[in-house]
This record gives structure tokens, sequence and C-alpha cells, in this order.
């Protein structure tokens, strides 16, 4: 299995299903994005990257074409 891991940076909504299959958003400021094989992508956040959330390809590309994720590297 190969992982691709990019810095980014969260500037707009982003949503992912949060406990309980609730809406929620990861929050605006720095992530990590780890994209594994082309399958999934895992996005991490908080002081200690403690915060998590899977979301698809396609929601990582349209993110990333409204300009709410911002990928630094």
């Amino acid at each position: 299995m190969t992982y691709t891991t990019h810095s980014a940076r969260i500037t707009g909504p982003v949503h992912y299903l949060g406990e309980g299959g609730r809406d929620a958003l990861i929050p605006l400021g720095p992530c990590l994005v780890e994209q594994l094989d082309g399958r999934s992508v895992d996005v991490f956040w908080g002081d200690c990257g403690d915060e998590t959330a899977a979301l698809s390809v396609e929601a990582i590309q349209v993110a990333e074409e409204c300009g709410n994720l911002v990928v630094l590297d």
C-alpha cells in the first residue's frame, strides 16, 4: 500500500459525517491530507493531528476546485 501525504489548509466549508452520522465541518486552518492508493482520503487536523475525517476523492476534488481546501505541497 502506498500512502501520499500533503500539507494543506482548510479555507472554507468542508463537510464530513461526524459523530452519529451528523453533518460536521472541518475547522479552518492547517491540516494533513493522506490518500491511500487513490481510494480513500483522510484529513487530519487539531493541535496534535488528533481529529480526523474520511472523505471521498470526489469530495476532496470539489473542495480544492472551489478553493475551500488548498494543498500546500
